[in-house]
């Protein structure tokens, strides 16, 4: 009988333990999403004077940067320059425009305005249909 009296007085033992350090737990602060920039200094990157500058901020590190990067160059031309900010190479770039997560993609229009931007991977697809759309916007779409 003294067996089972100091098994349960053990459990509640726990069990009260267990109560007071949830209790005591503060929970985590609410964090905010990661924010983008909404306006570039075009001549902080090279092909200023193109009409759309499409700046694809990325880190050696990180596994789907590459792809990100590989599809953000196909949309290159006469009037969409690309630029890759690597963090290694461009540190500058990310601290000033407070990039803290990658890859992200922001197209900026002629006076540097942000008229499209995506955290993390991205669809080519998407990334074709966000540039098709923010040209057509602008009227600078060379098919119209």
């Amino acid at each position: 009988m003294t067996r089972a009296a100091i098994v349960v007085a053990v459990v509640a033992a726990v069990a009260a333990a267990s109560t007071v350090l949830r209790r005591r737990r503060r929970t985590a602060p609410t964090q905010g999403g990661a924010r983008l920039p909404t306006q570039l200094d075009r001549a902080d990157f090279p092909d200023a004077g193109t009409a759309w500058l499409l700046v694809a901020f990325t880190s050696a590190s990180c596994a789907s940067c590459a792809d990100v990067l590989r599809k953000a160059r196909v949309v290159a031309c006469a009037e969409v320059a690309v630029h890759e900010a690597e963090f290694s190479r461009h540190r500058a770039l990310h601290e000033r425009y407070a990039i803290d997560a990658v890859p992200a993609l922001l197209l900026a229009d002629a006076s540097g305005v942000v008229r499209w931007s995506v955290l993390g991977p991205v669809t080519a697809t998407d990334l074709w249909a966000a540039v098709a759309r923010c040209r057509s916007d602008s009227g600078t779409d060379s098919a119209r």
